[in-house]
């Protein structure tokens, strides 16, 4: 029998005559519950949205995103493409072409970021979710199809159902500033649009797709490209495949997976983390400082206890486990009774939305939870640090305070 932990669990279920010191207890208890429900909420809110962030760019941007170290293009050869269609876990390299432009409709224009890609675009299924308007294609036998966000589509009111009007592309040329002629100053192409994809007010707003060699006709690319886009095969070790297609295209390119187009997003999202899990703790901190004096108030009321066992024999050690037991016990109880109730909330969200995000245009309805384990480890490991702090000194003022002298 574990003699500390044993005296520690009667002082903790028997009734005390000092009201005051179950009083302050179950205070203890409960902060340190709610402080608990409270940090593992927002880290699982923080996690939903991290997730919710990486699904949204997914959508848009590739796996893994080929660019010149410097510059703006680079040249793309048959040989480049197999060389990179030849790494293990490779399966669609496309190539892109992208660059601001003017479209317009009818009477209506605006400036949009064109992103021209190859026909195998489609086959990387990024945009199959996010169609809500037309079919989702690049060219059919009839001709060629732009893909449009869905921002763009209200600002020029276009009707992919309609095909009466062509949608305008207009590119600035560097011409010369001397230029008399206007027509040198810009090219244009008109396409039909044929569908419109719906995946976050910035995209929606800004960006349309074309073929790759409309674009590279408009702009005059001729084999000249912005970026390639690779989607790797299910299963595979996207690490690798970036590491490997790094070694074959040397120092001069840049090969960047998903996060990395967006670390400094991801980067402010893992900072606000980090933030928010500190300034709980601190909260944490606090709310535990009651099982402090809790366990002084203890100390002086248990003294002939104390007295008893010292008289019989019991090492300091002893009496100092028996108090970081109470100590432990306190603090271990609130913070499971904390960890089951932000665990079930977080659960009720994820199921019933509880939480609505409050704006009328919102990505999602209510606030993505996503709860790890993780998470539950630090809490619990932040409590176990914090209870041995707070514990510390009552169980060593009981150990050396009392003596039996004091019978």
């Amino acid at each position: 029998m574990n003699l500390p932990l044993f005296v520690a669990r009667r002082y903790f279920l028997s009734k005390r005559k000092k009201n005051f010191i179950n009083i302050i207890s179950i205070l203890s208890m409960v902060g340190v519950a709610f402080s608990t429900a409270a940090l593992v909420i927002v880290l699982s809110v923080f996690n939903g949205l991290g997730d919710l962030l990486s699904s949204l760019y997914t959508s848009f941007d590739p796996e893994l995103k080929i660019e010149v170290e410097r510059g703006k293009s680079f040249e793309v050869s048959p040989k480049m493409i197999a060389e990179i269609k030849a790494v293990k876990g490779v399966q669609i390299v496309t190539e892109v072409i992208e660059d601001y432009a003017l479209v317009r409709y009818r009477d209506a224009d605006i400036v949009v970021t064109m992103k021209g890609v190859s026909d195998n675009f489609i086959d990387q299924h990024r945009l199959d979710s996010r169609i809500v308007d037309g079919k989702l294609k690049l060219r059919d036998s009839s001709g060629s199809y732009a893909i449009l966000g869905r921002g763009v589509q209200y600002a020029l009111s276009i009707s992919v159902k309609e095909s009466l009007y062509p949608l305008q592309v207009f590119y600035i040329r560097n011409a010369k500033a001397s230029t008399i002629d206007p027509s040198k100053l810009y090219s244009s192409k008109n396409i039909t649009p044929g569908a419109v994809f719906s995946i976050e007010k910035n995209y929606d707003e800004n960006f349309i797709f074309l073929p790759l060699d409309f674009v590279r006709d408009l702009m005059g690319y001729g084999n000249r490209r912005t970026a390639l886009e690779v989607k790797t095969a299910a299963g595979t070790d996207v690490m690798k495949v970036q590491a490997s297609v790094q070694k074959i295209l040397g120092s001069q390119f840049r090969v960047l997976t998903n996060e990395e187009q967006h670390k400094d997003l991801f980067r402010l999202v893992k900072f606000e983390k980090l933030f928010t899990f500190i300034s709980l703790t601190v909260l944490l901190l606090v709310a535990s400082i009651n099982i402090f004096f809790s366990l002084m108030m203890l100390a002086i009321d248990k003294k002939k206890d104390i007295s008893i066992l010292s008289a019989m024999g019991a090492p300091s050690q002893l009496i100092r486990k028996i108090f970081l037991g109470e100590g432990a016990m306190i603090a271990f109880t609130g913070a499971a009774i904390g960890l089951i109730l932000g665990g079930a909330i977080c659960w009720a969200q994820s199921q019933f939305g509880l939480v609505g995000m409050g704006m009328e245009n919102a990505i999602v309805n209510s606030y993505p939870v996503k709860m790890e384990l993780i998470d539950f480890l630090s809490v619990s490991s932040v409590i176990i640090v914090i209870t041995f702090l707070i514990s510390f000194y009552p169980a060593m003022l009981a150990s050396r305070s009392f003596s039996i002298e004091q019978l």
